[in-house]
């Protein structure tokens, strides 16, 4: 059983990750069950086909998604923050799936109530109990900036170690998370690297047919940021960015809380241009025809985890501006790919300078975009991915028989 708040129809965050491991298991002749919540991920609105519903179970390419429903909130508050986990934990608690008793059951955090589920779950059968870090709340809670994130953070990092201390194996994303969770009191020597992959297709076009139907001049610098709109990632920085340089294009790709601000922010900006969320089969074209992809956060976000969106850019094969703390997790991706420049955190001012060094040397930009698909090949394919995540499910599984 995975139990991840967020799955497929979901195309950016979490989701992908947590659908691909669900249904590569599928394919290997497992049976899996997925305890999941509505989509709503990145807009933060339930899609409408799944509005009203209060439970459902869905069949998806090999696997049983059993569904419930929760609270959604659209605007981003401490309050809300805890009814939206709450309404998860509470739904689940009342009607929980009824599955055959499963072999082991895994988790995605940051979720606090699918931490919970999955720990309480498990205890009850007598499982080996897997969670893997993608984020962890109680950090991302005090860096947030939301009103009385720091009462959130304090609760969260008391519940994130309880679910993790009752793991069999930890796995986290990257090696920055590793002295975090040690500090909760889990042993290192139950703590798993298991980083995530590149979940999107590799471009196909040619880049100056998807600009052009795009209608994208040629002749003009396109930035552009594609995922998810909140409070963290701290897009104010593109808006300005753009205001500085209105030969500049800057495109923001995506749902999220904070859309609305910055479509206000931007308004009589002829240069920043917003879009939907991209079909999957279109999502690597869009990425490619760029000139720049850029990841963002706010100052205050010492980010330990890497945004999915980075790989998806690596696979593009486009350079990256990263824009974000200088010993976080994005920022040594970065540099540990070759494919890109980082620069400070809600600093305008370096992402356009950034941006122009990239501009205007055009060998250089290509050349630091193509070292993005060989990252991916060599470190972030999603073969490897996958195979990490069925070790660590084979080995808990293991420990589970040599103590019997």
């Amino acid at each position: 059983m995975l139990v991840s708040t967020n799955y497929a129809p979901e195309r950016a965050g979490i989701g992908p990750y947590a659908t691909q491991i669900a249904e590569h298991w599928a394919a290997g002749g497992a049976e899996v069950h997925v305890w999941a919540g509505m989509p709503h991920y990145p807009a933060w609105r339930t899609e409408s086909s799944y509005r009203g519903v209060w439970r459902m179970v869905e069949e998806c390419r090999g696997t049983r998604v059993h569904r419930r429903r929760h609270f959604v909130p659209l605007r981003q508050t401490a309050p809300r923050r805890v009814l939206y986990e709450a309404s998860i934990l509470a739904h689940g608690l009342a009607v929980p799936p009824r599955i055959p008793r499963p072999d082991a059951v895994f988790a995605q955090l940051p979720s606090l109530a699918g931490g919970i589920l999955g720990a309480r779950a498990a205890r009850r059968w007598g499982l080996p109990f897997v969670p893997v870090v993608q984020d962890l709340m109680g950090a991302a809670a005090a860096q947030s900036g939301i009103r009385g994130g720091a009462r959130v953070a304090a609760a969260a990092g008391t519940v994130e170690a309880h679910v993790l201390g009752r793991a069999t194996l930890v796995g986290v994303i990257h090696e920055s998370f590793v002295d975090r969770v040690a500090a909760m009191g889990v042993p290192r020597g139950r703590i798993r690297l298991v980083p995530n992959w590149s979940h999107v297709a590799r471009p196909t076009r040619p880049r100056a047919q998807t600009r052009a139907r795009l209608g994208w001049r040629e002749d003009q610098t396109v930035v552009l940021h594609s995922g998810n709109m909140g409070l963290k990632q701290g897009l104010e920085v593109l808006v300005e960015t753009a205001r500085q340089a209105p030969d500049v294009q800057v495109i923001l790709m995506g749902e999220g809380n904070q859309r609305a601000a910055l479509q206000a922010l931007g308004a009589g900006l002829p240069n920043v241009r917003f879009l939907p969320p991209t079909e999957e089969a279109e999502f690597p074209e869009v990425l490619a025809a760029a000139d720049v992809l850029v990841v963002t956060q706010r100052a205050s976000v010492l980010d330990m985890s890497v945004p999915s969106k980075l790989t998806s850019y690596f696979a593009a094969g486009r350079p990256v501006v990263a824009s974000v703390a200088g010993k976080g997790g994005t920022a040594q991706e970065v540099r540990r790919s070759r494919a890109g420049i980082v620069v400070p955190p809600e600093d305008a001012a370096a992402v356009l300078t950034a941006v122009r060094r990239l501009a205007g040397a055009p060998t250089t930009a290509d050349e630091l975009g193509a070292r993005g698909p060989a990252y991916v090949d060599a470190r972030l394919s999603r073969e490897a991915g996958l195979a990490r995540m069925t070790a660590l499910l084979d080995e808990a599984l293991g420990m589970k028989e040599n103590r019997a």
